[in-house]
């Protein structure tokens, strides 16, 4: 019976590797999506904090976020096939 209990915990530990693991990746790929914009964002926001003028932070955050956003209207599935129709 105590087997039993080991081999159920040892099967939420690895659900629980897994699950951690995913959220890891999810949070890897925003970042490389939205690094530059998250990193603009913090900086204008401690110029702000410590009584400094942050509106070139703030600048380049939105180029940063509007950059983002045409990168990631222009990926589809046909961006991931590359030139494979391209002979027909």
């Amino acid at each position: 019976m105590r087997k039993a209990y080991f081999r159920q915990s040892g099967q939420g530990m690895t659900e629980y590797i897994i699950v951690v693991a995913l959220v890891a990746v999810a949070a890897i790929a925003v970042y490389q999506t939205f690094g530059q914009v998250i990193r603009s964002q913090t900086a204008a926001m401690a110029k702000e904090l410590a009584g400094e003028d942050g509106t070139e932070q703030s600048r380049m955050a939105q180029t940063a976020a509007e950059a983002a956003a045409a990168q990631a209207a222009s990926k589809s599935l046909k961006s991931f096939t590359g030139n494979a129709g391209a002979g027909q």
